[in-house]
């Protein structure tokens, strides 16, 4: 079973999220915004991450660590962001690679297919 760690700020919406990966054969770990993400990805034996930020830094800021660790560069990422023009600016500029945006609003099984179209 494929292990997807879900970073979301707002409990309801994780909630929402958890649910509607788990529908999809998933096992999800959720959490709210952690510096930790890292050790967290390791811990669980995370196949993806799926990031939600209410603020797109902080999200932003997550992916950066994330993509800075060695065993995590190429990590399937799927970004929920209410800013996807922003957010798709600042991604191209980094070259990012196994990503994919989801906007706001959203529906959980765009984002269970996104995960389904990264992971193949």
């Amino acid at each position: 079973m494929r292990r997807i760690l879900l970073i979301d700020d707002t409990p309801e919406i994780a909630e929402l999220l958890t649910f509607a990966l788990r529908d999809r054969g998933y096992h999800v770990f959720a959490t709210g915004y952690t510096p930790t993400v890292n050790e967290l990805i390791l811990e669980q034996h995370a196949d993806a991450l799926v990031l939600d930020c209410t603020a797109y830094d902080m999200g932003e800021a997550l992916f950066d660590m994330v993509r800075h660790h060695p065993n995590h560069t190429r990590l399937p990422v799927v970004i929920i962001s209410d800013t996807p023009e922003i957010a798709d600016v600042s991604l191209r500029s980094r070259k990012a690679q196994k990503v994919l945006l989801v906007p706001k609003p959203f529906t959980g099984s765009q984002v269970a297919n996104a995960i389904d179209q990264l992971l193949g």
